[in-house]
């Protein structure tokens, strides 16, 4: 397992150590990019067969990554998260760990921004590769798609995220928003100093080139929400399926309902006032 770092998980740790003690299974916690309270022996993601995920969208994704290292399975047990990721309750964890043991499960495969820079080794990312200013002067980034200059951009930076990616940092900079499945990355300019270049989606047979080297305040490599360097060079992007995967069940609810649910997707007021004349206490599809 791997857990959140802060919030309080002991409810969902028990309910866990007590399913793997009843079945015979041995529980180890694997490390994580940040301080993990010690729950359990450690041990490597290699070595697993399921891994569970106790905690929010981060503590998910830190797992999934660690799942796409290992070539493992990620089970997200999701405690007070409004993300999407997260997609099992903690009260829910015995029957789904009982499912997944009888293969009543479907693999939700995630993929992949593969990163290659100037000044460093390749990275990837689940969730979206930004680059953003290291300092009070404007990053001035040159994009490209396959060679073909996009838009040159002086601002605050650029987001490339994955379509699971979209529904985060993407769209709260005015991006647009991907269903998954859809094999495609999109290119989100950050606030900008004039000019005009909307969000771009990208075929996954495309490449992206940004390059920062007239950026004169340094620029800051970010992927999945942690720092990855610094510097001024050139990053390039592709695509790569199926990197990682979740175990998901027929039985969740579509990533739409998910948003509209936890209120991250609103209707028009127009809309939500009709409906609460007509005493309804929630909106339809939701």
């Amino acid at each position: 397992m791997l857990v959140h770092p802060t919030r309080n998980v002991d409810a969902p740790i028990r309910s866990l150590r007590e399913w793997t003690a009843e079945h015979g299974i041995e529980l180890v916690q694997i490390p994580a990019p940040y301080p993990q309270r010690s729950v359990a022996e450690e041990g490597d993601a290699r070595d697993t067969d399921l891994i569970v995920s106790i905690g929010g969208d981060g503590t998910t994704l830190a797992a999934l990554r660690a799942g796409a290292g290992a070539g493992r399975p990620v089970l997200g047990i999701g405690c007070g998260s409004l993300g999407a990721l997260a997609n099992v309750t903690a009260a829910d964890l015995p029957g789904a760990l009982d499912r997944f043991v009888h293969g009543e499960w479907r693999p939700r495969l995630f993929p992949a921004l593969w990163v290659e820079r100037t000044d460093g080794e390749p990275v990837f990312a689940l969730n979206d590769v930004a680059l953003v200013r290291e300092s009070g002067s404007q990053v001035r980034l040159s994009a490209y798609v396959d060679g073909t200059l996009f838009a040159r951009i002086a601002g605050d930076g650029a987001v490339v995220s994955t379509p699971i990616g979209t529904s985060g940092y993407a769209i709260s900079a005015g991006g647009p928003l991907l269903l998954t499945g859809i094999d495609a990355y999109v290119l989100t300019p950050l606030p900008k100093h004039g000019g005009f270049a909307p969000p771009l989606v990208i075929g996954a047979d495309s490449e992206l080139e940004l390059d920062g080297a007239a950026s004169f305040g340094g620029v800051r490599l970010e992927v999945d929400g942690q720092v990855a360097g610094s510097g001024a060079g050139a990053v390039t992007v592709t695509f790569r399926p199926a990197m990682a995967t979740q175990v998901a069940f027929d039985d969740h609810e579509p990533l739409l309902s998910g948003l509209r649910r936890r209120r991250i997707l609103i209707d028009s007021p127009r809309f939500l006032a009709e409906d609460a004349r007509r005493g309804l206490s929630c909106p339809p599809g939701t």
